[in-house]
């Protein structure tokens, strides 16, 4: 199969073999020690998500002490700017994950904290189901990767690609004229059938974007590549479900508003 990108910007072949050839010229002569492996993805993967929890978890315990979330209102500026600079960061500086990719996970944790009491505050319970939702996802997704059920295909990683790519582009057109005060497509923000139609969709395709992740990480595996990529695909999988979450509230969101 050629190259291809997934629409993750974190995580794609040529990225992985890029790390091999300059770490070690291309060669497969060094020590296994050195490359990184799935166990190890496995494990930085599970550090990163216990980095995102206690920040949230901290974030998530001060606005349940004050039920307001203007309590943590700060906290949540600080994971948005904060995490987009150390997302950036790491995406530039692969190298540095192992640092930059904790940073990151941290400060995740206290954007989604923030913004999970937000979602809280008008429809309680909604938080801890999109948490089972979007782990649920994870574990059932790559149960279907890893028994070869989903199968990534050349067609199938340009049909994942090619609409991911389409929402962004749909979401950053919507930021930019809104600056204008202009919209269009409102309706896909709202609680009816085009809305929730739309925030499935959304689901689905951040959820077939795991796939491509699980699919990236094994062939950079395979390629070789240095030991602290296993820190930067872990950090590829955390911006995934970060993205999953916040689409599962949403729809959720959406679906509260009906009842």
């Amino acid at each position: 199969m050629p190259l291809m990108k997934t629409s993750n910007p974190a995580l794609n072949e040529n990225i992985y073999r890029d790390a091999a050839r300059a770490q070690f010229g291309g060669g497969y002569t060094v020590d296994a020690a050195a490359r990184m492996t799935l166990a190890g993805t496995v494990n930085k993967t599970a550090i990163l998500l216990l980095c995102a929890f206690a920040t949230a978890a901290w974030t998530w315990h001060d606005y349940a002490q004050a039920l307001n979330p203007d309590a943590v209102s700060g906290r949540l500026m600080l994971g948005v700017f904060g995490g987009m600079i150390a997302a950036f960061v790491t995406i530039f500086k692969k190298e540095w994950a192992p640092v930059t990719a904790p940073i990151y996970a941290l400060l995740e944790g206290l954007f989604l904290g923030g913004i999970s009491a937000i979602f809280e505050q008008r429809y309680p319970g909604i938080a801890f189901e999109a948490v089972g939702l979007t782990f649920g996802t994870l574990f059932a997704l790559l149960f279907l990767y890893k028994t070869g059920i989903i199968r990534v295909t050349r067609n199938f990683m340009l049909g994942v690609t090619a609409a991911t790519g389409g929402i962004m582009l749909f979401y950053f057109a919507q930021m930019l004229l809104g600056f204008f005060h202009v919209s269009f497509f409102s309706s896909v923000y709202r609680s009816g059938v085009v809305g929730i139609g739309f925030s499935l969709i959304v689901v689905v395709i951040a959820s077939l974007n795991l796939v491509l992740d699980f699919n990236f990480v094994e062939q950079g595996v395979a390629a070789g590549a240095p030991k602290y990529m296993e820190w930067y695909s872990a950090f590829g999988i955390i911006v995934t479900l970060v993205w999953l979450y916040l689409e599962m509230l949403r729809l959720l969101s959406k679906l509260n508003s009906r009842r």
